[in-house]
């Protein structure tokens, strides 16, 4: 089994790499993508806990991008280490982009009269905090009933609460993930606002070489179009869970929703070749 999209505790997940690895072995995952947010701390610490248990550990990363003023993430994947010392500065300035978003955060959720502090936020985070933790706060605080509300109310882009954060272009994220001699992947595609057929040509263009056309999120009918779209377009095929632990208990690692998952066994073989 394959499962080319799944996070640890270094970003967003609840699980360390080394319960991931666990994880991975417990449901037949024999080929495992770690693809934190903007780090590759996850995927290094896992690097000799994977070999050890016999399961094959792809190289991988998610990055926030924007587009058309929209926030895209990015999936790339490095089946070889050409450029990578480079591609891991670049993501350090990434982090302080984070970094300094949040700050803003805190400020602006105080403001909406919530006792929230930095702190409290990087101590689940660390390093990788995100909005997830803070909303996390939320709920155990009492300021709102879920996860969904703390994003749909405060968090997403639309959101009283939400503070502009400094992220690369989408065509940026495309080209530094490539020089790094990675594949360039389009996360659930089904999530991004906007017509994605009608912003092929131009994602095509930017360098783009795959699309996650397998996914928890993604309908029958989603994965046959965004097949379509790899094959229109001459893009490569990922997929994975997008498995985060406890924070989504529904998404099940190799498996997604409810079995939903169904992800080829030659994928891997395809996006080498």
């Amino acid at each position: 089994m394959i499962d080319l999209h799944s996070h640890t505790n270094e970003s967003d997940g609840t699980c360390s790499p080394a319960q991931l690895i666990e994880e991975a072995v417990r449901a037949g995952v024999r080929t495992l993508g770690i693809t934190d947010h903007d780090t590759l701390k996850g995927y290094d610490q896992a690097v000799p806990i994977a070999a050890a248990a016999g399961v094959e550990l792809v190289c991988g990363i998610e990055l926030s991008t924007k587009l058309h003023g929209h926030s895209v993430h990015l999936l790339g994947y490095f089946l070889g280490n050409n450029g990578l010392g480079d591609f891991r500065t670049w993501v350090l300035d990434q982090q302080a982009a984070r970094r300094d978003r949040n700050i803003r955060l805190v400020a602006r959720l105080q403001e909406l009269g919530f006792d929230i502090t930095l702190e409290e936020a990087e101590a689940r985070g660390r390093g990788m905090t995100g909005r997830p933790h803070f909303a996390q706060i939320l709920v155990e605080k009492g300021y709102v009933k879920n996860l969904r509300q703390a994003f749909d109310e405060y968090l997403d882009e639309s959101a009283k609460g939400y503070v502009f954060r400094q992220e690369p272009q989408f065509a940026e994220g495309v080209a530094r993930i490539r020089k790094a001699g990675g594949i360039a992947s389009m996360a659930h595609p089904v999530r991004v606002k906007g017509d994605v057929p009608a912003l092929m040509p131009e994602l095509a263009d930017s360098g783009l070489n795959a699309i996650e056309a397998y996914h928890s999120d993604h309908t029958a009918a989603d994965t046959e179009l965004y097949l379509g779209l790899a094959e229109k377009y001459a893009l490569k095929v990922t997929g994975g869970s997008d498995f985060h632990g406890a924070v989504k208990p529904g998404v099940m690692l190799g498996r997604g929703c409810n079995g939903n998952l169904r992800i080829p066994g030659d994928l891997l073989e395809k996006l080498r070749g």
